[in-house]
């Protein structure tokens, strides 16, 4: 059997996950964690690349991966143009986009350029993404917001939510594209999609404040007060763009986003964090409910994943909610990394073919 060495960076907020595969085996992984001095001296997320290059490099050599026989860099996609749902080889465009993103700016938009100055090391390695977080596969009936001037976009955990999916279904013995799925994925950001036979056909737009809040995400607020605070002077346009994306739910309640902190308090008889994880619990059950109703019902499993499905409390109380629409399923962590080693792997062995991004 050919064996193809493949190598899967993760940059996240205060740490890049590393993970070298052989094949299906996992070598080994790791997670590098940044503390916020070190990354205080870069003025952007972009001036973080070369950083956090150097200390993959200097990972994987202390873990005697042999660069030599690396195929594939592969890491998620950013905030680029909507795509179809695959594997696309990093080019110019395609880190043009994610510099300048026509989104919104989030270290996700690092991940391709990361590998790609990695791959940029190694003869004949080269960098992908796949199932970037713009994914787009939705309905018409879903782009449509009742202001004509704003279209709704596809914005969300594509490439867990899509892993999650089809393990499911290949544990299940069917195919991907014969279920009905609702997936809720949990963690800094909170987005539950409508998988109707392997397509998402809803999902909220998470990243902008559109549905649940999350651990930082405000989820949808109340229009005219987002309006009246807009224009308050109390407020910049950078500051209004945090408070949807990173400066609010619940660090913003309790002032920590660490999950097993936040359930200490709650068994040591802390009121206020309880029902704040509660409303939290309540609000990812309701958009569940909307996605039951935009697939009429037909709904084969309800699949919880994401970091905070790892919490009994939280999903708990999702479960309360939601248990009479469908069987539900954890699938806790991100599995993000298991999902772009498949993917590159299936890639090498001719099973999947790679798209350009255009």
């Amino acid at each position: 059997m050919t064996l193809f060495n493949i190598l899967v960076v993760n940059p996240k907020d205060y740490l890049t996950q590393i993970a070298a595969y052989q094949n299906h085996k996992l070598l080994y992984m790791i997670s590098r964690k940044h503390s916020p001095e070190e990354l205080s001296a870069f003025s952007s997320i972009y001036e973080q690349v070369q950083f956090r290059k150097e200390s993959v490099l200097r990972e994987i050599r202390n873990n005697d991966f042999i660069l030599d026989d690396l195929k594939i860099v592969i890491s998620r996609g950013g905030l680029i143009k909507p795509v179809q749902s695959g594997v696309y080889e990093v080019n110019e465009l395609l880190k043009k986009d994610l510099e300048h993103s026509p989104v919104g700016e989030d270290v996700i938009n690092i991940a391709g350029l990361l590998a790609d100055a990695i791959a940029a090391d190694v003869p004949g390695a080269k960098a992908m993404i796949a199932d970037p977080t713009v994914v787009d596969e939705f309905h018409d009936l879903a782009r449509i917001t009742g202001a004509p001037e704003i279209k709704r976009k596809s914005i969300f955990h594509a490439l867990n939510q899509k892993a999650v999916a089809k393990m499911h279904a290949e544990t299940h013995k069917k195919k991907y594209d014969e279920l009905n799925l609702i997936v809720a994925h949990i963690g800094n950001g909170t987005t539950v999609g409508a998988h109707r036979q392997g397509r998402v056909i809803d999902v909220n737009q998470g990243f902008e404040g559109d549905g649940p809040f999350s651990m930082v995400r405000s989820g949808s607020l109340p229009m005219g007060d987002v309006v009246r605070m807009c224009y308050s002077g109390t407020k910049t346009q950078d500051e209004m763009l945090c408070l949807l994306t990173h400066c609010a739910g619940v660090v913003a309640y309790l002032g920590t986003r660490d999950i097993n902190a936040i359930e200490t308090r709650i068994n040591h008889g802390d009121e206020h964090a309880k029902l704040i994880m509660e409303a939290m619990a309540y609000q990812v059950s309701k958009c569940i409910g909307e996605m039951f109703a935009v697939l009429k019902g037909t709904v084969d499993a309800i699949l919880i994943t994401g970091d905070i499905a790892h919490s009994q409390f939280v999903v708990q109380h999702i479960i309360e909610h939601v248990e009479k629409f469908a069987p539900i399923y954890l699938y806790p962590g991100d599995n993000e990394l298991q999902a772009m080693a498949g993917n590159a792997l299936r890639v090498l062995k001719g099973e999947m073919e790679v798209q350009e991004y255009k």
